[in-house]
């Protein structure tokens, strides 16, 4: 795995089970503090989640699917696949008989930033070349001072369309990736990137969430 070029700025949000930090989980934050500490990254996020979400509209946890589905877009784009560690499964009211889809969250999980842009999420799995990128593994590259590759590879269609994600489509001006979330400073349009690339206006995207629901409930 060949390390990319040392970016400006290597922001890295690590997600861990709440509330207990054991071994090697513990180990490995301490890890990323001491790269934080060392200059090896520049800033270190800490994030918590439940053992598991229930795929509901209304849970609390939404910022966890949302990390989620920002997972899963960024694997497309490599052509590689998180699950697992995260894996779907149904839960079963043991009074009601009432059933529940919840997606369980693995102990811990990498998201790595360069320049603001994601860049890598650990651990993923490369399926065809059967091989998978630990958190440990991209955890020691940061540790020496390097930048871990991701397996896989974006498509030139991707990169094209990545490339044109610094501009405001209403004003032109440059945008501000805030870690999935990009905002205009000049004119305040704010909104997000679909899984092909293409911007698209906060209450846009929300209004399509909704049709889709929509529709999937009717059928």
């Amino acid at each position: 795995m060949t390390p990319d070029t040392q970016p400006t700025e290597i922001t890295a949000v690590c997600h861990v089970r709440a509330p207990l930090l054991l071994e090697p989980v513990d180990r490995q934050v301490e890890t990323l503090r001491a790269c934080e500490s060392e200059g090896a990254v520049d800033d270190l996020l800490l994030r918590s989640w439940p053992k598991e979400v229930t795929l509901t509209d209304d849970t609390p946890y939404q910022e966890a699917l949302e990390s989620v589905e920002r997972f899963e877009g960024w694997a497309d784009r490599r052509g590689v696949s998180i699950r697992p560690p995260f894996r779907e499964r149904t839960a079963t009211n043991q009074i009601s008989g009432e059933t529940t889809d919840v997606l369980i969250m693995p102990m811990l999980c990498l998201e790595l930033y360069a320049d603001d842009k994601l860049v890598g999420v650990f651990p993923h799995t490369d399926e065809n070349a059967d091989e998978t990128y630990t958190t440990d593994e991209a955890i020691a590259a940061l540790r020496t001072g390097e930048l871990p590759t991701p397996l896989g590879g974006e498509s030139e269609e991707t990169a094209a369309a990545d490339s044109g994600t610094g501009d405001c489509p209403d004003c032109g001006a440059s945008l501000i990736d805030g870690q999935g979330l990009f905002a205009c400073h000049e004119c305040g349009w704010l909104g997000t990137v679909t899984e092909t690339g293409q911007l698209v206006a906060r209450e846009e995207a929300s209004r399509t969430t909704e049709r889709e629901t929509a529709a999937a409930e009717s059928r």
